[in-house]
């Protein structure tokens, strides 16, 4: 179990704070839901999650079978509802792998992603699309 204390700080933003390492952040309601938009809102964090928990899963893997993976990246973009309740409606990730892994290798990593615990977590509640590319290929 971790434990994360959150706090209201006032003007639509919070603060959190990692208990086990002290590391800190700050949310801020986005500008299209009377905030200003300053800061990471709470919404960005899921997007952002996602998509760091894809790398880190894919980095697990990596490691495992001596992969080169630094240079990766990955790019999240994040769809609200525009009627009815404000959810998040999708997400597209498009990961961005190094050049000089073979198609085995981008095999294996792309099933360690799609197994990431954010995207299990959130799978049957948000849409989610993951677009694979390597650098210097066209997208897929």
């Amino acid at each position: 179990m971790t434990t994360i204390l959150c706090q209201y700080e006032g003007d639509l933003r919070c603060s959190a704070s990692h208990a086990p390492s002290g590391s800190q952040l700050s949310t801020d309601a986005p500008t299209d839901n009377q905030g200003l938009g300053e800061r990471f809102s709470p919404t960005d964090l899921v997007a952002t999650a996602l998509a760091t928990c894809i790398l880190t899963i894919m980095g697990i893997v990596a490691e495992r079978h001596s992969l080169p993976l630094q240079g990766c990246t990955a790019r999240v973009e994040k769809t609200m509802t525009s009627g009815g309740v404000r959810q998040i409606e999708r997400l597209v990730v498009w990961v961005i792998l190094p050049a000089e892994l073979t198609p085995e290798q981008i095999r294996l990593l792309q099933r360690a992603a799609e197994g990431c615990p954010v995207k299990r977590s959130l799978e049957g509640s948000v849409a989610m699309e993951l677009h694979w590319q390597t650098l210097g290929a066209a997208a897929a």
